[in-house]
């Protein structure tokens, strides 16, 4: 699973790695330490009955709430997506059909259990280069503002998850599903609505190949933050 991440690239970075058309909302402060429920940049592609899709770079809220849902209380329960089951889920299956999205990174972190209930903390990256992590967006309404109020609808996402390869599985045996950029335009355009489509489209997503990098126990803190959090220690530091 990835139930914690670094994202510290700015808005400009952004805009020109993905060919954003469009930046919406103000940009956020890098983070060390995203957690469940935080706000989050990611991109996306939406068009209208008479104009085009266009490529968007937007703020949501790491947890998925489902349009149908009542209240947005189990968000935090859905920063995640089983990649293999993707199309079939309540939660996920109209999301993955017409809304989907790539996540940016700069890596994530997972705890390794060890021997006397004790957990080591790995940044999980690829040789310092940016993780593109696919992701689901729903818009939920919520029903205590007007239906004409334009912050009414609340943007949240969810990050794919898929079984981690050897090198990883190790320390979890899921990771992120990772977009290649000659699968990024795919992914997101709205026009690709057929499950059996989207499923081939996930299976032709390779292998993540991540380096785990032992970090200091501080990222265990969501107050913590800073650059310093993705540091390597020895397992004895940590």
């Amino acid at each position: 699973m990835c139930g914690r991440y670094a994202a510290s690239r700015r808005d400009a970075d952004l805009v020109s790695a993905f060919a954003v058309e469009d930046v919406v909302g103000e940009e956020l402060p890098p983070s060390w330490n995203v957690a469940p429920t935080d706000a989050v940049r990611v991109v996306l592609e939406r068009g209208s009955e008479t104009a085009p899709p266009r490529r968007q770079l937007r703020t949501t809220r790491w947890g998925l709430v489902p349009s149908w849902a009542k209240d947005p209380s189990g968000a935090a329960r859905l920063i995640n997506a089983r990649s293999e089951t993707v199309t079939e889920k309540p939660a996920f299956k109209a999301a993955a059909a017409r809304r989907r999205c790539l996540v940016p990174a700069d890596g994530y972190y997972e705890w390794q259990k060890l021997p006397g209930g004790r957990k080591q903390p790995y940044f999980l990256h690829a040789d310092d280069t940016p993780l593109t992590m696919a992701g689901l967006y729903e818009l939920w309404p919520d029903p205590a503002l007007d239906p004409d109020d334009p912050h009414r609808w609340r943007w949240t996402c969810t990050v794919l998850t898929t079984r981690a390869t050897d090198a990883l599985g190790h320390v979890h045996d899921r990771s992120p599903l990772l977009v290649p950029a000659d699968l990024q335009d795919d992914w997101l355009d709205p026009g690709l609505t057929d499950p059996a489509q989207i499923r081939s489209l996930v299976a032709a997503m390779p292998e993540p190949v991540l380096t785990p990098r032992p970090v200091g126990a501080a990222v265990g803190n969501v107050n913590n933050d800073g650059p310093g959090l993705v540091e390597p220690v020895t397992p004895a530091e940590a």
